[in-house]
C-alpha cells in the first residue's frame, strides 16, 4: 500500500442541511485487499483510489452500516421484487467505461435531480474514471444488468474475503418500475448467500437523510461503534 495523500476537508453537510462536515480522505496507491477491507472495517468509503470518511467534532450522524447475510431471511415482498424482474441478466467484471455507461449515469443523476432534488453536475469520463474504474486493484468490480441487449444499470462493488462493499449504483430511470435500485441490493444479498460472506458493507446509514435512512429496512444489521483509527480494534453492534 502506498499512501499518496492524506488530508481532511470541511465542507457542507452532503446528507444533512444546515450542517457542515469534516471528511477524512487517503489517496492510495496498489491497495492490497488487506488494507481495503481493513479501512472499510474502520468506516471508509472508496471511490477509485480515494478513501474517506466523515469525522465531524459535533455530529455522530453517520453510522456505517453492514448487514448480517447469514441471518437475512428474504421477505415475500422482496422476493416478488426479484420475480417480477427474473428476466433480467447481470454479469460481473472488472470496472469499464463505455459510452453507455457515461449516458446511463447522466440519466440517472438528471432524474434525481428532478425527482429529490440532488445537485447535478455533469460529469465527463475523465471524472468517471477515476471515481469507478480507477483502483480497483484485485477487488473491485461491475456488476452490469441487462434487459435483453440494453444496458439498465451498473452496480460498483468491492468483493472482501468475508463480505461485499457496495460502493455505488445507479439505473435508467425508464426501468424503475422494476425497482433497480431495491433488486440490486437484493441480489447482493443472494450473491453474497451464495459466495459464504458474512457481511454486505452499505457505506453510511444517516436516519434524517431520505437517500440513506432506507438501509434500516434491511435487518439484521450492524452498526460501528466510534471512529476507529488504524491502529485500533473496531467494534460493530
Amino acid at each position: 500500500m502506498n499512501l499518496l495523500k492524506e488530508f481532511l476537508l470541511n465542507d457542507k453537510c452532503s446528507y444533512l442541511d444546515n450542517k457542515e462536515q469534516t471528511m477524512h480522505y487517503k489517496v492510495i496507491e496498489d491497495c492490497s485487499a488487506f488494507h481495503n477491507a481493513e479501512l472499510i472495517e474502520r468506516g471508509f468509503r472508496r471511490f477509485g483510489k480515494m478513501y474517506f470518511r466523515p469525522i465531524c467534532s459535533t455530529c455522530q450522524e453517520c453510522k456505517s452500516i453492514k448487514i448480517d447475510i447469514d441471518n437475512y431471511i428474504f421477505s415475500k415482498s422482496e422476493k416478488r421484487v426479484m420475480k417480477k424482474a427474473q428476466h433480467i441478466k447481470s454479469y460481473i467484471q472488472k470496472p469499464t467505461l463505455t459510452q453507455e455507461h457515461l449516458n446511463i449515469f447522466e440519466k440517472y443523476h438528471k432524474n434525481m435531480r428532478d425527482k429529490k432534488g440532488w445537485k447535478y453536475q455533469e460529469t465527463s469520463p475523465e471524472h468517471y474514471y477515476n471515481s469507478f474504474v480507477n483502483g480497483h486493484e484485485e477487488f473491485g468490480y461491475e456488476v452490469l444488468y441487462f434487459d435483453e441487449n440494453r444496458l439498465i444499470g451498473v452496480d460498483l462493488i468491492d468483493i472482501l474475503e468475508d463480505g461485499i462493499s457496495s460502493i455505488y449504483f445507479y439505473y435508467d430511470p425508464d426501468y424503475s418500475h422494476f425497482s433497480l435500485g431495491k433488486l440490486s441490493l437484493l441480489l447482493q444479498i443472494k450473491f453474497a448467500k451464495k459466495s459464504n460472506k458474512k457481511w454486505l458493507y452499505l457505506g453510511y446509514f444517516v436516519k434524517d437523510c431520505p437517500s440513506l435512512n432506507y438501509k434500516a429496512n434491511y435487518k439484521p444489521y450492524l452498526t460501528l461503534q466510534g471512529r476507529p483509527t488504524e491502529e485500533s480494534q473496531y467494534i460493530w453492534k
